[in-house]
This record gives structure tokens, sequence and C-alpha cells, in this order.
């Protein structure tokens, strides 16, 4: 059997191109007792992988060249010489950028897929949404009536982010690049306001959306989208700091309003959500509970193909995805 597989072949300058990566196909081993073989039903891009193909050092180790690219996956068992897992099982884990793997069992998780669709545990019931949910819970700490800012409102973590505070009461605003993002924010995730950082009326109209000023920001962007949203805090307002997505592919873009973290006496909290491994199960109940009985909505921007991922990922970074990036290969 044949496993096709993306490797990252050099390391990005600036943008990622399509060269960076290199498609391949290896044969799949047999298996040895104690092992499974999985199939890849969908692959979860993220902008996370952006900051793992650089060699500096980061909070986790870079992706190695030549190497098949780290990325969470849903796959089917489709042999099993492990107890623990029966062909036709469906599993979340780390496959990468392939079609196959054979692996021992370790870091899969069992799903159920009859009541929630089975993309959903890479998206809003994954790790997205365990991210919005502790950032926003565990750092902002939200309280009825207060304002939550969301940067990339439209996307996977940010939708969730949004919807969470509304569920507990909060003026939700987002902020997302163009009308068709913003109207979508609105209208199905239910935010109470979405400003378009691309017009030119933009600070005008986040100060009109904040009259009451901003007590938590959820950040996914840095940059200018972070500056406005500085200058509209609320004396003790918290700051969960999930990715500067703005300064990925260029040089990183300074913070002009730092002052407001000294006068507002702010809280600013950088987290990786991995490392809080010990909260998922209460946070993927809670998920799974809220986008069953449709409190939580999604939406998903789906490649179709393996060979397509490395020009699935450019978009994202490039933020042409809405909602959650995957890639589909069965």
């Amino acid at each position: 059997m044949k496993n096709k597989q993306v490797l990252l072949a050099r390391r990005p300058t600036g943008w990622v191109q399509e060269e960076d990566f290199r498609i391949v196909e290896t044969e799949v081993p047999p298996l040895r007792e104690g092992q499974l073989l999985t199939r890849v039903h969908y692959l979860s891009l993220d902008p996370y992988m952006r900051g793992r193909m650089e060699e500096s050092k980061s909070y986790a180790a870079p992706q190695p060249l030549g190497e098949v690219m780290i990325g969470g996956t849903v796959a089917e068992v489709m042999e099993s010489k492990n107890p623990s897992f029966k062909a036709g099982d469906f599993v979340v884990g780390m496959a990468g950028w392939q079609q196959y793997q054979v692996t021992d069992g370790a870091g899969l998780r069992k799903i159920d897929v009859r009541l929630i669709p089975a993309s959903t545990y890479l998206g809003c019931v994954g790790m997205p949404g365990v991210t919005a949910w502790y950032g926003l819970m565990q750092i902002g700490n939200p309280k009825e009536g207060e304002t939550v800012v969301v940067s990339a409102a439209a996307g996977a973590v940010g939708s969730v982010v949004g919807q969470l505070a509304k569920l507990r009461g909060c003026r939700a605003v987002g902020i997302a690049g163009g009308k068709a993002k913003c109207d979508l924010v609105t209208r199905e995730f239910g935010f109470d306001a979405c400003i378009d950082y691309k017009a030119e009326s933009f600070k005008a109209d986040f100060k009109a959306a904040t009259a009451k000023g901003v007590d938590i920001v959820f950040e996914n962007v840095g940059g200018m989208v972070f500056d406005a949203a500085l200058a509209r805090m609320n004396a003790f307002g918290r700051v969960a700091l999930c990715g500067l997505i703005a300064g990925y592919n260029a040089q990183p873009i300074a913070i002009q309003n730092a002052r407001s973290i000294l006068v507002n006496r702010l809280l600013v909290q950088g987290f990786i959500v991995a490392e809080h491994m010990e909260l998922w199960p209460q946070a993927l109940a809670e998920l799974a509970d809220h986008v069953a009985a449709k409190r939580i909505r999604y939406r998903e921007t789906v490649a179709q193909g393996l060979e397509n991922a490395p020009r699935a990922f450019i978009g994202l970074l490039k933020g042409e995805n809405v909602g959650k990036q995957l890639v589909k290969l069965v």
C-alpha cells in the first residue's frame, strides 16, 4: 500500500511558498504486535504550524526538514493489533500531512462521530475550541455585561470565543477582514458587532462599538488590531494572548499602545493550550454539548485532497478561509 505524504522541504523566508513543501509516496509498513493502521479522513491546518517551520527557539521544537509536516487529524482505524483499538474506530491524533499512519496508539483519543460530525473534532470540539474556551474562561474570566473583543473573529478560534462570551451574558465585538466576514460574524455567530479592520473608518467604527470600553481582549492577530483594542481598555482588563499572525510571515510588529498595560493595570497572559491538558475533558464536554444543541455554530473551509494542503495553508495565513481550515482526504 502506498502512502502519500507532504514533507517540509525547506524553511520559508517571509511568506510560505508551495515550493517549501515536497510530496512523496512511501510504502506502508506491515503491522507489528501492539500497532494499528489508521487512514486520515481530515487534516487540520492551523497558524501555529508557521512558527514550527522556523528554526528559532519557541515553545515547541521546530518541524524537522525532510519529515512529514505536523498536524492534527481525524482518522479511521483500518487494521489493529492493539487491544485498545478495533477496525472502524475513529480517533483524533497527530498523524500529520499524510494519508496513512502506523502507530502504537499513543496520543490517540477515540471519538464518537454519531452525534456530531467527525470534522468538528478538529475545530470547535477540538484544539481550536479548547483554545477559545481556555483563553476566555480561564484568563478572561468573563462577567455578565462586560465587553469582549475578539480579533480574527471569523476564524476557528475567534468565532467560538464570541459565542462563548454571549453565553456568559457579555457583549461580543469581533474584528475581521471584509464586509462578508463581518456579516457572518454578526448574523451567524451572533456577535453584537463586527468591525472591518480593512475599512478606512475602522478606528471610528471600533470606538463606536466599544462605547463602554473593553474589558477582555482575545488576541489572535497583533499589530494595529491589537493596538486598537489596547487603546480602548478599561481598568483591570484582561488580555488572553493566543496568536500574533500579523507578524508570522514578516518582521514582528511592535505594540504602539503598550502604555495602556501600565495605566489600566492590565493582565496580559500568553498561553499554549497544550500545556493545560488537565482541563481538556471539561472544555471538550461543554463544547460538544453546545455544538449538539446548536448553541455554538461553526463554519469550515475544506480543501479536497492532500496535494492541496500547501495551497490551503498559504491561504489560511493570508486570511482566505472562513472558520476552520481543513483538508479532506477521504
